[in-house]
């Protein structure tokens, strides 16, 4: 994820849908952390495999991988007769500003009080650009308080984030303050649904926080996605309120602790299964060419 979030990404369902992370999240997350060196690229074989890890049957993964060739968010390279993939300079840049994003800490403890204000008015025959431009606000931690009303609570550098849509001259944005007689209490309510956010943290934490998560999972790459795949759609979907105007027994928290301890857990595991992978297919590669 990235403060311009890719389109393979915005497919991912509603801020707060319950849906598994897609096939398309899983290559970017396999990528921003197995394929950070730009020399760095695997065959379609490779990525078919890492996908059904996580359940992605074959077809359904080439399918994918065919579909961010198309977008430009995988690229191809030569290297001799082999042909391999790799992030494109822009979904580099975006997964590397995405890492910021995904771990940000849930709670704002140090909030100023400033919110940042955006209201906008697209007409119906631009239904696919109000579509983009929600999507990118509810990533970037905004809530909706009325249609075409929108608010975070912190400074958001909003033409960064709408770089990629073509919506700048249709928004009025401002810095603002709660002041008498709007209660922030209220504001947060209208804005964002709290009690559905705490259910999917604790299930996030039903499913991560226990001794042995996910033991049919094959390995720990394919422990490692599914953990980056959940976590990175909550991190999405939470809005990072400031800790003042949170339940008192908010659950983000410990859902963070447990996320980096798993991270951090399945880090040597998973390295040594994609070097594991990567030398498995260009071993087939040669003996194929070779035949």
């Amino acid at each position: 994820m990235s403060a311009v979030p890719s389109d393979d990404l915005a497919e991912d369902e509603g801020p707060l849908a319950p849906h598994p992370a897609r096939p398309q999240t899983h290559v970017l997350l396999f990528c921003g952390v197995h394929l950070t060196d730009p020399a760095l690229a695997v065959p379609t074989a490779g990525l078919v495999d890492v996908l059904g890890r996580v359940g992605v049957g074959e077809y359904a993964a080439r399918s994918t991988v065919s579909r961010m060739l198309r977008r430009g968010t995988l690229e191809r390279r030569r290297s001799g007769r082999r042909v391999l993939l790799s992030p494109s300079g822009r979904a580099r840049a975006e997964l590397a500003e995405g890492g910021e994003r995904a771990w940000r800490s849930p709670v704002n403890r140090t909030w100023d009080g400033e919110w940042t204000l955006l209201a906008f008015s697209l007409p119906e025959t631009r239904r696919a650009d109000r579509h983009l431009l929600r999507s990118r606000l509810q990533w970037a931690g905004f809530g909706m308080l009325r249609d075409g009303m929108w608010v975070a609570p912190r400074e958001v550098d909003v033409p960064a984030l709408l770089a990629r849509v073509d919506v700048l001259d249709s928004l009025k944005v401002f810095r603002a303050r709660v002041v008498e007689p709007t209660e922030v209490a209220e504001l947060v309510d209208d804005a964002w649904d709290l009690a559905t956010l705490a259910r999917r943290y604790a299930r996030f934490l039903d499913r991560w926080d226990r001794p042995d998560p996910l033991p049919d999972a094959s390995d720990d790459l394919a422990r490692q996605l599914h953990l980056l795949g959940e976590w990175t759609l909550l991190a999405r979907a939470d809005p990072g309120l400031p800790v003042e105007h949170l339940p008192a027994d908010w659950p983000a928290v410990r859902a963070e602790h447990v996320a980096l301890r798993l991270r951090r857990r399945y880090a040597a595991g998973a390295g040594r299964a994609v070097a594991d992978l990567v030398e498995r297919v260009r071993t087939v590669d040669e003996r194929r060419g070779s035949g």
